[in-house]
């Protein structure tokens, strides 16, 4: 990378553009500005799009007849730096280690931003033009859901019609291993309150006699998987599709052992999940029941003999081609109300969702990026699928066609 990039890399990633407080709410804005000036330097239309949040940056080049139209998707916000004592140096203050760059933001989502732009103000400075009819799209709010982008790709649906959308917010399966992800799982999320008692109770005076709903919550939750790993909801696989013959293979032959990675990166003792699939299979192509997090009782220092009034656990589903999240949520909520423990009720609260992606990377289009791909880093080029999730990705395919 050169110089100046370097630094201009490094500016960009001083902005503590963290969506999820309102406290950093100008700098965002003065993220997007300055992303507003480098785009326009580069010779790009753009433009400031205000939302009921933050901005979003939007730049065009002149569109020609009979061009194909790319869109090119990112955003500026950064998740929390936070906790700030596991950081080895500050957050927003970038360093360059062994030849990666470290700062909150690097990786997600601004490096990936800046490569583009780069790669758009060369070619310009190349050929004087693009050989197609772009778009840039940078939100302010994906780590906070894209909670404006779908109003905004609807308002403008004629102006921002594509061929192709491009999100570059995934990884690679390995260094220097130019790789092509072509799916990514959805997500569903539901959240448990079970009740017991009015108020909290001594378990000296009470226990024995009533209901614990920590307990009873515990008992719940274990009725989701069997012993295997697998998801225990009735009709819950009924939709799955199954993997494709040639993706078995292709992922057999990516150049990284997946389920050594996984130990090593997770220092777990041994790996588990559901029979019959390795590793990136399970990630990538199975859905999946997570607990997320258990609340209830006491917390602190020493102890407290208590039995509490009430507990509490957040759970999403990941969720693969054809499943759909209302029918899940639905299978998951009759799950739990059949195997609730006498003694307690339950509340359960829907949260936030989005689709699954799927496309075909052997495609026009995704030969052409593999093409792309392969001339930039002159090796084959992994095909993958991703295991998280991208809710707007989906919003891009039906809003813009």
């Amino acid at each position: 990378m050169r110089d100046n990039y370097l630094e201009e890399f490094y500016s960009f990633l001083r902005f503590p553009s963290v969506s999820t407080d309102d406290q950093y709410k100008e700098k965002l804005k003065q993220c997007a500005d300055w992303l507003v000036k480098k785009l326009t330097s580069i010779g790009l239309e753009t433009q400031l799009v205000p939302t009921r949040g933050h901005p979003i940056v939007w730049a065009r080049n002149k569109h020609q007849p009979g061009r194909r139209t790319v869109l090119i998707y990112g955003h500026y916000d950064v998740q929390p730096p936070d906790p700030l004592e596991l950081w080895d140096s500050p957050p927003f203050e970038p360093v360059l280690k062994d030849g990666y760059v470290f700062a909150r933001g690097a990786t997600d989502n601004k490096g990936q931003i800046l490569s583009h732009i780069i790669g758009i103000q060369e070619t310009i400075e190349q050929n004087s033009d693009l050989p197609v009819n772009l778009h840039l799209v940078i939100e302010g709010e994906e780590e906070i859901g894209s909670v404006h982008l779908g109003g905004f790709l609807e308002e403008n649906r004629d102006a921002l019609k594509s061929d192709v959308a491009v999100v570059s917010d995934t990884g690679m399966i390995a260094r220097r291993t130019p790789t092509l992800s072509y799916g990514l799982r959805g997500v569903t999320a539901l959240e448990i309150k079970v009740t017991g008692p009015k108020m909290d109770l001594h378990s000296g005076v009470f226990g024995g006699a009533i209901a614990n709903p920590i307990t009873a919550l515990a008992q719940l939750l274990a009725t989701l998987h069997d012993r295997e790993g697998r998801v225990a909801i009735a009709g819950f696989y009924d939709r799955v599709k199954p993997l494709e013959d040639w993706e078995r293979e292709a992922w057999s032959k990516l150049p990284v052992d997946g389920d050594k990675l996984i130990r090593e990166e997770t220092g777990a003792p041994e790996l588990f999940g559901e029979t019959g699939y390795n590793s990136m299979e399970r990630i990538w192509a199975r859905p999946t029941a997570e607990i997320n997090g258990i609340g209830g009782g006491y917390q602190g220092k020493g102890t407290k003999t208590v039995i509490a009034s009430h507990a509490m656990a957040k759970l999403t589903f990941r969720l693969v081609p054809e499943q759909e999240g209302d029918e899940i949520l639905k299978l998951a909520k009759e799950r739990l109300r059949k195997n609730l423990p006498k003694g307690v009720t339950m509340e359960i609260t829907t949260g936030h969702s989005g689709p699954w992606y799927l496309t075909d990377p052997h495609s026009l289009l995704g030969e052409a990026a593999q093409r792309a791909l392969r001339k930039a880093f002159d090796r084959d080029v992994a095909l993958i699928r991703e295991g998280g999730s991208i809710p707007i990705v989906s919003q891009f395919r039906g809003i813009l066609g």
